[in-house]
């Protein structure tokens, strides 16, 4: 009788009461200040980059508003997602009830595949700048990469929406099982399989192969301009791709390869759960969903580590410089 004492329970507004998981004080703790961090850096280091592209407009480029709309996602995940993630997780309870839980799973599946389609069309578009340069210049334009945003984000939407007014999530999920109240995102058998194939293995095989190709094409111009500079033979550089692409391609290949390291995990967890009937224990399944989620505030850092103009932007709006008049037209960038 004493045991029963100890327990403590999830309650929802159905009266239904869940077993709630107890954690000791000083772990709760140590999980709420270093799920504050990763939020912060969310927010923070997005925001910085959505400030930084939509004022500069010497940064209003195809690729950067892609870059754009990727943070702008991320952001958004910082802002709508991982707050409850953060409470859901370290209380194994969702106090939030159920309208709100329809709301955050509908943003969970919106979002993922919102970044998924922006690391596809960035993949696309550095494909593009490194293997045809003049092709690149003439066609992807602002105006191209705007529509493509704007596709983006609509297809993403029409795809959380059917996934969610179809019963995709929750009804004849296999070996879950989860309590009456509880807020979870899980597909069915047959939006699993949809899901799996068209928001990563599909994707990832895109990016993979694009990339793959890209590697070979800059190794392929850096030999050609070794060999032009030896020559001095003039007319070849159009055709050559600049180095400032190729310095792209490769800091956005790092983006989409962390990426997907940090989403693997995840997507073998649910082909485990849904398609193999093995449970993996929730702990597991709530550590590779957190290391999934914390991809969005992971791309800032690398923005910082390779991308100058995010150092500088961040110099200027950290001492209030961005606010000066004529700001906008400061080149973050040196022209070549």
């Amino acid at each position: 009788m004493q045991d029963n004492l100890n327990v403590e329970y999830c309650y929802n507004s159905d009266n239904v009461t869940c077993i709630k998981e107890v954690r000791p004080l000083y772990l709760a703790v140590t999980l709420y200040a270093l799920a504050a961090i990763a939020v912060l850096l969310t927010f923070c280091g997005n925001l910085t980059v959505i400030i930084s592209i939509s004022h500069f407009k010497q940064l209003h480029t195809p690729t950067n508003l892609l870059v754009l709309s990727l943070a702008a996602a991320d952001f958004l995940v910082g802002v709508i997602i991982m707050p409850f993630m953060v409470i859901q997780s370290i209380e194994t309870c969702w106090y939030f009830g159920d309208v709100f839980c329809f709301i955050y799973t509908m943003f969970l599946i919106f979002l993922t595949t919102v970044s998924m389609i922006n690391l596809v069309i960035i993949a696309i578009d550095r494909y593009i700048a490194v293997s045809d340069p003049l092709l690149y210049s003439t066609r992807v334009t602002v105006r191209v990469a705007s529509l493509c945003v704007a596709g983006i984000w609509t297809a993403s939407l029409c795809y959380g929406f059917a996934v969610m007014f179809s019963n995709g999530n929750m009804e004849g999920v296999i070996g879950v099982d989860p309590c009456p109240g509880d807020c979870l995102l899980a597909f069915n058998s047959a939006w699993g399989t949809v899901d799996l194939v068209c928001s990563f293995l599909l994707p990832v095989f895109i990016m993979a192969t694009l990339y793959s190709k890209i590697i070979i094409i800059a190794k392929r111009h850096a030999r050609a301009i070794s060999t032009q500079q030896k020559s001095h033979t003039e007319g070849a550089n159009k055709k050559i791709s600049k180095k400032s692409e190729r310095k792209a391609a490769k800091t956005l290949g790092i983006v989409v390869a962390v990426f997907i390291l940090c989403w693997l995990p995840f997507y073998i967890c649910t082909v485990l759960n849904q398609f193999i009937n093995f449970s993996v224990p929730s702990v597991v399944s709530c550590a590779f969903l957190w290391l999934a989620y914390l991809n969005s505030c992971i791309n800032p850092i690398i923005y910082a580590l390779f991308y100058p103009w995010f150092q500088k932007s961040l110099k200027m709006l950290v001492t209030f410089k961005i606010c000066s008049p004529g700001s906008s037209v400061i080149h973050l960038i040196p022209e070549h």
